[in-house]
């Protein structure tokens, strides 16, 4: 059977050159401090698509035969890779049908049509968008763009890793986002081949753990949804999985939670939004320190398409968990003033009052007392606590609930 190998990979290059972004890859000293290694970022979410995908799909096109160009492409996908095949296909004059399942979101439907591909909406699930789309393959002759699962897709992904160790020579260590494989089956491919100590890292959500349970023996049950969709494949690739086992040292497992707190500190330490995908390595980093203690560490911010609802709410749920937005309840005397005079010492303390709900009938207190809810945006952990204190300290009754 055909494998990768660096000369696929460093031919995708040439062909690449000038048609994708070389990408920055710098090294950032506070998440250094923080994760307690090296850490150096690679910015694919700087792509004109904001993901890697447009390497591996460009990759694939540029080798088309005339008469496959005539006749089109096809990808099924719901995300990054519809839009950097439809992207590059009209670059190329190459037209282009994306099968999209019909829960596809409609930013991405509308961004992908915007690059001139036919969008096809097929089936509730992923599964039956793809049947819908080897049909149409058949029927139309058309050449299968696959995400993942082929050789020149993957080479064209595994140009990240050359562009990494020419720009930081340093970097001993990869830690890649893993989910049908064709991203580290590249990179891992071309490092290896150049560094042959390099260590690479693979990295899946508890929520899709497959190529975690192949490595590790150990069977787990993919969930619903994930905040990382663009690792959300239930199964890895024929071809990708075996270059996994062989070519990367381990694969990981991060949760919901280090996904949110690693996207936030992308946002605030690196000004730079990456989606969930995106942000699965920094987040091994943080749960595994000891792992990579002292280690010179490259990571793939592989994507950067994320809801913007989304986006705030996870903003807002961390400024929750950091205390920076907290909820205070008080118990008062139902009696004139007592509203403005919480609010007045809140001032006084530095909170500034996001939220107040003021209830009388819906509280178990007595009938002379009164219950406010009252949600401030604060300095920290630290200051919340010094807020409380002070408040008790003028006897209000008060306890954080939120």
């Amino acid at each position: 059977m055909s494998t990768l190998r660096l000369d696929d990979i460093l031919a995708a290059a040439e062909r690449l050159r000038g048609q994708v972004v070389n990408t920055p890859c710098l090294h950032s000293r506070t998440l250094s401090a923080l994760c307690g290694c090296e850490v150096f970022l690679k910015f694919e979410n700087h792509q004109f698509t904001a993901s890697f995908k447009e390497r591996g799909a460009l990759n694939k096109m540029a080798q088309l035969t005339p008469g496959e160009r005539a006749r089109g492409v096809l990808a099924v996908s719901a995300g990054n890779h519809a839009q950097g095949v439809a992207y590059h296909a009209q670059r190329m004059g190459v037209p282009a049908t994306i099968v999209m399942p019909r829960f596809a979101p409609a930013v991405k439907v509308e961004n992908t049509r915007r690059f001139g591909a036919d969008v096809v909406l097929a089936g509730d699930t992923f599964d039956d968008a793809r049947l819908h789309g080897l049909q149409l393959v058949r029927e139309r002759a058309l050449t299968l763009v696959h995400p993942y699962d082929d050789l020149d897709v993957m080479a064209g992904q595994g140009t990240i890793a050359l562009e990494m160790l020419d720009a930081q020579p340093d970097i001993d260590t990869l830690v890649v986002a893993v989910g049908g494989g064709g991203l580290i089956s590249g990179m891992a491919t071309a490092a290896r081949a150049l560094r042959p100590g390099i260590q690479v890292f693979g990295v899946q959500t508890e929520r899709f753990p497959p190529v975690w349970s192949a490595m590790h023996g150990e069977p787990r049950d993919c969930g619903q949804a994930t905040i990382a969709d663009g690792i959300a494949v239930k199964s890895p690739g024929e071809l990708t999985l075996p270059l996994i086992r062989e070519r990367v040292d381990d694969v990981l497992l991060v949760s919901e939670d280090d996904i949110e707190q690693a996207i936030l500190l992308l946002l605030e330490i690196e000004k730079t939004v990456v989606e969930g995908a995106g942000a699965v390595g920094l987040a091994a980093l943080l749960k595994q320190r000891e792992r990579f203690a002292g280690r010179k560490v490259g990571l793939v911010l592989c994507g950067g398409n994320i809801e913007p609802l989304v986006l705030a709410e996870i903003i807002q749920r961390g400024m929750v968990k950091s205390g920076r937005l907290v909820r205070l309840r008080f118990d008062v005397r139902d009696v004139p003033g007592s509203l403005a005079d919480v609010a007045s010492e809140l001032g006084r303390l530095g909170a500034n009052i996001d939220e107040v709900q003021h209830q009388r009938a819906f509280t178990t207190l007595s009938v002379e007392r009164a219950q406010i809810d009252v949600v401030v945006q604060t300095r920290g952990a630290a200051h919340v606590e010094e807020i409380i204190a002070s408040m008790r300290a003028l006897d209000y009754r008060v306890e954080r609930i939120g």
